[in-house]
């Protein structure tokens, strides 16, 4: 009698972030114009989160728009092109469609089919699962190119007259192709979540509540009514409590980055740059403090110009490191990316 059958698996590989790219919509607003929705000011705004400009897509431009133009650039940059996609990988919170995913979406317009596509819902640790989930693909022999996209358009979600919220949220997309490589890329990914605290950043109504306030189709009279007076059906847009978030960021996302850091078997001084979400300067200021990052070490601070874009925050941030020539093609990063949920993710990458 014969023995159990032996799945056959693909052989061993390691896996590289291969080439980077970005979208970075033309809307420049500045906090004076921030200044006209909310009672605030240019330098409270900057002092609170380092914050100066942030950019907003146009009102018909989709996150499938913006993820398509930051990835074309991504496999520009990696010598590829659509046919040679294996799987896409669309971090977001604020796609539009409960379904289809934008990822498949995405996929068509790349020429990416019949490439498996989803997306993944982690708000702004989105994009580092992405990463860690297209590493692990590679490695596995399951794909061989693997597109990831963060992006996301929070100015669909903010509520201009929110005082705690009105002067954060921006839009934006950053795409990354991971790869088969002969050397490791991408480090072990240190993750995991804290649901005890969801409420610290959420949608204000569900999508139930949305429905039970929206305007009947065909009754023209009450869709004339909703447009004269939207506030009165509910929208869900974000919300957060801030102080809850700062702190839960300043103290507890500091020891994750130094495990992946570990896990890596990095030092500190080994980095040539650190990549955290861009969320508030002044998180970002402390996580340098408390990881006794050396002066050689770029840090990156896209939210000075880019606002909070979620999802697209770190590989923005990347793109522009990059770009401004402020790390070495192959030099080592430190990303983190953490947000609603509470969720976060870490991880080392070899820059392409």
């Amino acid at each position: 009698m014969s023995g159990p059958v032996q799945l056959r698996t693909a052989p061993s590989r390691q896996a590289r972030i291969l080439g980077v790219g970005a979208h970075r919509p033309p809307r420049i607003i500045d906090n004076a114009e921030v200044c006209t929705w909310i009672d605030s000011s240019d330098e409270w705004i900057q002092q609170r989160t380092g914050i100066v400009t942030r950019r907003w897509a146009a009102p018909d431009v989709s996150v499938v728009d913006m993820s398509e133009d930051a990835a074309a650039k991504a496999l520009a940059a990696a010598g590829l092109t659509g046919q040679d996609v294996d799987a896409v990988v669309v971090a977001t919170v604020s796609h539009l469609q409960q379904t289809p995913a934008a990822a498949a979406i995405l996929a068509d317009r790349l020429g990416a089919t019949p490439a498996a596509a989803f997306d993944i819902s982690a708000g702004c640790a989105g994009f580092c699962h992405g990463v860690a989930l297209a590493g692990d693909l590679v490695r596995g022999g399951t794909a061989t190119n693997v597109l990831v996209v963060g992006v996301d358009k929070l100015s669909d979600f903010t509520d201009v007259s929110d005082r705690s919220t009105a002067f954060l949220f921006a839009d934006g997309a950053g795409a990354v192709v991971v790869g088969a490589s002969e050397e490791a890329g991408i480090g072990p990914t240190v993750w995991g979540s804290d649901g005890g605290q969801a409420d610290a950043i959420r949608s204000k109504v569900s999508w139930l509540q949305l429905r039970r306030g929206a305007v009947p189709l065909g009754e023209q009279v009450a869709v004339e009514a909703a447009a004269a007076a939207p506030e009165a059906a509910p929208w869900p847009y974000l919300e957060q409590a801030g102080q809850t978030v700062f702190r839960w960021a300043v103290w507890q996302m500091a020891p994750v980055a130094q495990r992946a850091l570990d896990a890596a078997g990095v030092r500190a001084e080994d980095l040539d740059a650190f990549i955290p979400h861009q969320a508030n300067a002044r998180i970002i200021d402390a996580m340098v403090k408390q990881l006794k990052l050396p002066d050689s070490v770029h840090v990156a601070r896209d939210i000075t110009e880019m606002g909070n874009t979620s999802a697209a925050s770190v590989p923005l941030a990347m793109e522009r490191v990059l770009a401004d020539g402020e790390a070495p093609s192959r030099g080592l990063a430190l990303l983190i990316g953490y947000g609603a949920g509470l969720s976060y993710a870490a991880q080392v990458v070899r820059l392409p």
